[in-house]
């Protein structure tokens, strides 16, 4: 099933010729836009300008694998596709400021190094000398870790293991001391020192039991902050969190590290339109930050997608299954979405200081075709997210999903190296860019309906242009709707008033007999939970807005329940969706049903994040009493975290088997056909024809007579095309 059945209609991009500009136009209109003017340059991409931008707003990336990627081979490119040094292009585009994130030990006992760059402080430090070269300022960005820190992950250093709380504030203290006067004497511009990454739970291996801020998290805060006033006092001190659409959260965030004197500068944020909601809630919560408590403000990461491909064998973060309603996928997107936040940020004044892409520059190092051959670059170069090596280190994350990278689709530039215009946004939002009016965009339908619900496809959609405008032509849908018969997936042709080919997708589910299955009722009369588990409003779950959500810094229990009366007697599948992380094997993940005539059940998983997985409890009999006991229990290590959502309970079908050969055999007959050789009224009627015999073919319930007069219509068009007349 859908991983987002959300009743909604999704943007979906073009063909590759519309919805990816590739590279910089070479010549005149790259070199006018490096010149802020009176207008809009003339460029590839449309980028509206930022009025009243300041001079000092850092423009940022985060190239912290540059190292490792150069190691495994990659080249990166000029505008007019000569190689050239990564650095040099940055600020040539606009770019001002890098960050580079940095890890105490990132290497085993062999010196074998955990990937995702390998960056100690030495790789930092080369890393930031480079930037300093071509005229850039730096962002040292303490994770406090040897591998990934974030909300799900603050483990702590090895060499910091078995410390004493009091003892780690002595060590962080003097890591960061150390670390800051190695990039110092380097001649390193750092303009700014982050201490910590996304400390929502924890930081340095101390994790907090709730929201609130602690005098252990503030005392750890504290003393990087320190170290940085001693060795760079010219330096900015930021702290970093994330979840910014969480209501409350940051206003107790920054009323934690105000109550306990925490000295720092600027609070940044993470902010991915994929998860954290609005560039005007974005705005509003930063801006709350600014005037309570007199600090600037910034993003620290964001980012968007330029397509949903692959480029080198291993999956990436954002796919199809992500909601990208937001933006098109496109070098456009990105643009538009970079534009945005920087909007939002300098929306906020004076105190709204700066924004950075995170890792626009972490390509593959080679195609798909070539995994095996990547697989050995990463693990030697670490220019992957993990190496096996990591995962002596990070057990729970890493185990044997090491590989490479998860973020090549988001990049700034093409996989060959050549920079993307959506890198020349930093410099656009300064002058503005007009290009050649283009569509970028069409929205696709996803409606989902319970069975025997009408199906009622929109009479128009909105197609998007690369200027922002829209159009909303009205579209003729294909007869095959009528042809649904039952629960399944369903896709339905139409064509716009403006001669455009759409295609909407119909999900029809079984009647679901759990009350507020996917948790989108406020009213939660009907659902028993135990332990962490929570309803939330979050874009991590499968169905809708809502899902139950759970986490704790400790080892844990926690459970979702609801009984069920009044149920027909027979028999029913339930079924429930989850998602999860930091969970190993050992953990008890388990979705069961229990009736008077015995009980089934099934595990869960937890795999990655915004990796869904729908368990399924078939055979469940439901006895004359009509009462079953739905449940999903967990037996939780310390720091995983866990999903559950659209839980459902649907009878089992009970339509006969039909024969389906000779229709699949026709549909494959009609998709063979070389479309070249016939005109094109006949391909229409072929394509209407071959429409019902999907749909027919995808039906749950279409009965023989379906399947005959289907499978009929689609011989007919067939054997009825016309020849294009070759006069003429």
């Amino acid at each position: 099933m859908h991983k987002h059945s959300r009743g909604r209609r999704g943007v979906v991009a073009l063909a590759a010729a519309l919805a990816t500009l590739v590279a910089v136009p070479a010549g005149a209109s790259a070199a006018a836009a490096s010149e802020p003017g009176d207008g809009p340059v003339d460029a590839g991409i449309f980028v509206e300008k930022v009025e009243g931008l300041s001079p000092d707003f850092v423009n940022g990336v985060d190239v912290s694998t540059v190292l490792s990627l150069e190691e495994s081979g990659v080249v990166f490119r000029d505008a007019t596709g000569a190689p050239a040094d990564l650095f040099d292009v940055l600020a040539a585009d606009g770019v001002n400021t890098v960050r580079v994130r940095v890890w105490n030990d990132p290497f085993d006992a062999s010196g074998h190094g955990y990937g995702g760059g390998n960056v100690d402080v030495a790789r930092a430090v080369e890393i930031g000398q480079r930037a300093t070269a071509a005229g850039l300022s730096v962002l040292v960005d303490f994770h406090y870790s040897d591998f990934w820190a974030d909300p799900a992950r603050q483990l702590v250093p090895k060499a910091w293991a078995g410390l004493t709380p009091a003892e780690t504030v002595t060590a962080l203290h003097e890591f960061t001391a150390s670390s800051l006067q190695s990039f110092e004497d380097a001649g390193v511009a750092v303009s700014m020192v982050q201490i910590g990454n996304e400390t929502n739970n924890g930081i340095a291996g101390h994790t907090r039991a709730g929201r609130e801020i602690d005098a252990q998290f503030a005392a750890l805060v504290s003393a990087g902050s320190a170290a940085v006033r001693e060795v760079l006092p010219d330096a900015l001190v930021a702290v970093h969190f994330t979840n910014p659409e969480t209501a409350g959260r940051y206003a107790t965030y920054a009323a934690g590290l105000a109550q306990f004197g925490v000295d720092y500068d600027v609070f940044a944020s993470s902010y991915y339109p994929y998860w954290h909601g609005t560039t005007d809630n974005l705005t509003a919560v930063l801006t709350d930050i600014a005037t309570t408590y007199g600090k600037q403000v910034m993003v620290a990461e964001t980012s968007w997608a330029h397509t949903l491909e692959d480029g080198d064998g291993h999956p990436n973060v954002i796919g199809s299954g992500t909601i990208t309603d937001d933006y098109p996928v496109s070098v456009q997107g990105q643009a538009t979405q970079l534009r945005d936040v920087i909007a939002a940020v300098a929306a906020v004044g004076h105190a709204g200081i700066g924004v950075f892409y995170w890792e626009p520059a972490w390509l593959p190092v080679g195609p798909p075709s070539e995994v095996e051959a990547n697989r050995v670059l990463w693990e030697r170069d670490g220019s992957g997210w993990a190496t096996s090596a990591a995962a002596s280190y990070d057990p729970v994350h890493v185990g044997e999903w090491f590989g490479g990278s998860a973020w090549d689709n988001q990049s700034l530039f093409a996989w060959d190296g050549t920079p993307l215009e959506s890198l020349r946004t930093f410099a656009y939002v300064v002058t503005g860019a007009v290009a050649p009016r283009e569509v970028v965009s069409v929205e696709q339908v996803e409606l989902s309906v319970t069975d025997g619900s009408p199906v009622s496809l929109p009479a128009s959609i909105t197609v998007t242009y690369n200027d922002g405008t829209t159009e909303h032509p009205s579209v003729i849908w294909s007869s095959a709707v009528d042809w649904i018969r039952g629960p399944g997936e369903y896709s339905i042709p139409g064509q716009t008033s403006t001669g455009l080919s759409v295609e909407a997708s119909v999900t029809v589910l079984a009647e679901n007999l759990v009350q507020n299955g996917s948790f989108e009722s406020a009213d939660m009369s009907t659902w028993t939970l135990t332990g962490p588990a929570a309803r939330t409003q979050t874009a991590d779950g499968s169905d809708g807005d809502f899902a139950v959500t759970f986490w704790s810094g400790l080892a844990y229990t926690t459970s979702v329940s609801q009984t069920l009366t009044g149920v027909p007697a027979g028999k029913y599948t339930l079924q429930g969706t989850t998602q999860g992380t930091g969970s190993p094997a050992g953990d008890s993940r388990v979705l069961s049903a229990t009736t008077s005539a015995g009980s089934w059940s099934a595990p869960l998983e937890f795999t990655a994040w915004n990796e869904f997985h729908t368990a399924a409890v078939p055979g469940v009999v439901v006895g004359a009493d009509g009462i079953v006991e739905l449940r999903a229990d967990f037996a939780l290590t310390a720091g995983a975290w866990g999903v559950v959502d659209d839980v459902r309970l649907v009878a089992a079908s009970d339509a006969p088997p039909v024969d389906t050969s000779a229709l699949s055999t026709a549909l494959a007959s009609a998709a063979s056909t070389d479309r070249s050789k016939y005109a094109d009224a006949s391909l229409a009627t072929l394509d209407a024809a071959a429409a019902i015999g999907d749909v027919v073919l995808a039906g749950s319930r279409a009965t023989q007579a379906d399947v005959k007069e289907a499978t009929k219509l689609v011989e007919k068009a067939v054997k009825k095309l016309e020849p294009v007349n070759a006069k003429g």
